[in-house]
């Protein structure tokens, strides 16, 4: 939602959209762009959207013009997490990303062009949004990807540097606890640190496992099978909060080489978030606190056939703003407390070891969709 800041600058809309207007004849030229582009100010009110943005937003004119940008484009923020996008138009600087846009669904290259008025101040900003190709948004991903592999063997060496010492440590504290007397201050000091120590391990565990260095055995199984058994695992805790799950399985075999156990992993971790994000929601019952999840084979030209999952939920949502850092490790939207922040990381390194891809696709206060793609295999 706009902050405070926002909602007062919409004061000064009127004077902002006249100087604008003053354009005359680009206006003309503004409206005819192929591309969507918008006119903000640099608190970030849209004063103008020409019709390719109009139309990839899937909006009428007025449910545009005076909201936030990052309402619009972006589907809305979290209270406690700040738009980088509204932050950046205060700045006046230009720039040019490539991002996902939710609210205009696609993956486009932003061009951000403040535009100067004679007496040297920006009371308009322009943004163009051209939409990536398929070769484009599949450099992007593959940029993404390298990064979070690079996090990844970053997380790997740091494990294994701390793993020796906490072993150590709790190995010579059990030895000192073996000693101690009972119910005594140094029992229970040791114990502390013994169980500290363990909690630090597991951690370490999780770390390794996101680094993909647990061993694993490759075998041909029905991704079917695998989502049907998660699912029964889940279906009690759904059913007590009031979530219903849809599922749509393709009229055949789903066959994938992987590791059960480790895919189970993936999908129980995905039904845990979208489960999360409905209670949050809908603490109550409603029509819309559901799941839905799809499994069927899929083809894209000149590439081998995949076997496609998608998890989809309506519930809270997730920013534009951290969708980037969603598989960062210790990166979490829950709660002090409710989550270690690893959950995704794990799924996306089991999910790339298997010569797959997760791709997150979220609006908002309306949906959030997971996407998976593994190879399917002949068998």
């Amino acid at each position: 939602m706009p902050s405070t800041r926002q909602k007062n600058s919409g004061l000064n809309t009127d004077k902002c959209r006249s100087n604008y207007c003053s354009f005359g004849d680009g206006k003309q030229l503004f409206d005819t762009i192929q591309d969507p582009v918008l006119v903000v100010s640099p608190e970030g009110i849209i004063l103008d959207a020409n019709p390719a943005a109009i139309k990839a937003a899937r909006k009428k004119k007025n449910q545009m013009i005076g909201k936030g940008i990052c309402k619009i484009i972006h589907g809305g923020s979290s209270p406690h997490l700040k738009c980088p996008l509204e932050s950046f138009l205060r700045t006046c600087t230009p720039r040019v990303e490539e991002t996902r846009l939710p609210g205009l669904f696609g993956e486009y290259l932003l061009n951000i062009s403040p535009i100067k008025e004679s007496d040297g101040i920006v009371r308009n900003i322009l943004l163009i949004a051209r939409a990536l190709t398929s070769e484009e948004v599949r450099k992007v991903d593959s940029m993404r990807t390298a990064q979070l592999a690079a996090i990844g063997e970053l997380a790997a060496g740091v494990a294994h540097e701390v793993n020796n010492p906490i072993t150590g440590i709790i190995n010579f504290a059990q030895i000192l606890l073996d000693d101690s007397k009972k119910d005594s201050l140094e029992e229970e000091l040791l114990t502390r640190i013994i169980t500290e120590g363990e909690r630090i391990a597991s951690i370490i565990k999780n770390l390794l496992s996101f680094a993909r260095e647990s061993d694993q055995e490759i075998e041909p199984i029905d991704m079917v099978d695998i989502i049907k058994t998660s699912l029964s695992l889940v279906e009690h805790q759904c059913k007590n909060d009031g979530i219903q799950i849809s599922t749509d399985f393709f009229d055949g075999p789903c066959p994938i080489n992987g590791n059960f156990r480790q895919l189970q992993q993936v999908i129980l971790n995905l039904l845990s978030n979208s489960r999360f994000a409905l209670n949050e929601r809908y603490p109550l019952t409603s029509l819309d606190k559901k799941i839905l999840i799809s499994c069927h084979p899929i083809t894209i030209e000149h590439e081998p056939p995949w076997i496609q999952v998608c998890l989809r939920d309506h519930g809270t949502g997730i920013p534009q703003s951290i969708l980037d850092r969603l598989f960062d490790p210790f990166f979490t939207t829950k709660p002090a407390g409710q989550g270690t922040g690893l959950g995704l990381s794990i799924s996306f390194g089991i999910i790339q070891d298997h010569g797959g891809s997760i791709k997150v696709n979220s609006i908002m206060h309306q949906f959030t969709e997971m996407l998976l793609k593994i190879p399917a295999s002949s068998s």
